[in-house]
């Protein structure tokens, strides 16, 4: 698909990469609804591109944007599921001091799930939904997973909703290709963001520290693979690691 001919709405489009993702498209002519719970920040994205609140975690909020987006955009036929967060933290810890056994949170496990693998899910249902009414026509769901997806101490929510939607970007290229929709997925690997910032500084030096291309990676680098999967007709179905050979 070329990149003019989108109509596309990009999760998680506040900061980070959904903005950047946002922006890229725009520029090369896509008409572009991005959502995100940080209104503030969608407010700082450019003019052309249209905004709306947006909790994927809520599925009257996922069924609400993608008919809004329909109607701005006059039509669908792209998703970038980008919308994440993090809580990370051991399963099970014991304090070295007092002895005493903490556990990972429900709340916390749930958070992630909920954004991370129920909020994409919802999403692409809801378009692909949408696409379904009116006559096949070509269309792709572009999957922010993770490298993590291959397990990752302190992660297991994450871990767990990354790999899940690696697995899933198989099922839906299967489901989805009687509607002409393709589904791939990026991985990225330590990407400088807002949630990266956020990380443990001595976990988030000591993963740096193990990237093979000694740099941490870019927006543009995982925007570069989002724009392949958008354009390479015959890519469906696949995960693409971009994390500088960092393992996990």
């Amino acid at each position: 698909m070329e990149l003019k001919d989108l109509k596309v709405i990009v999760t998680g489009g506040a900061q980070g990469m959904g903005a950047h993702f946002a922006r890229r498209l725009a520029e090369a002519g896509a008409q572009v609804a991005a959502g995100d719970v940080n209104e503030a920040g969608l407010a700082e994205l450019p003019k052309t591109i249209a905004t709306r609140r947006l909790d994927v975690s809520s599925e009257a909020d996922c069924e609400a944007f993608v008919a809004w987006a329909y109607d701005a955009l006059g039509g669908l036929n792209a998703l970038i599921n980008n919308a994440g967060i993090l809580r990370d933290g051991l399963l099970v810890k014991k304090d070295r001091t007092t002895g005493e056994v903490k556990k990972l949170s429900t709340a916390d496990w749930n958070a992630v799930i909920g954004v991370n693998l129920t909020g994409a899910t919802f999403m692409a249902r809801e378009v692909i939904a949408k696409m379904a009414e009116g006559e096949k026509r070509p269309g792709v769901v572009v999957n922010l997973a993770s490298i993590a997806r291959h397990g990752n101490r302190g992660q297991s929510n994450y871990v767990a909703a990354k790999a899940a939607l690696a697995a899933n970007t198989v099922t839906w290229s299967k489901e989805f290709a009687a509607f002409g929709v393709r589904v791939g997925a990026v991985a990225p690997g330590m990407i400088e963001t807002p949630m990266t910032r956020g990380m443990n500084p001595k976990a988030r030096e000591a993963l740096v520290a193990a990237i093979p291309v000694g740099r941490i990676g870019e927006p543009e680098d995982i925007w570069r693979a989002v724009k392949f999967v958008i354009e390479c007709d015959y890519f469906n179905g696949r995960t693409i690691d971009v994390d500088g050979g960092l393992t996990m």
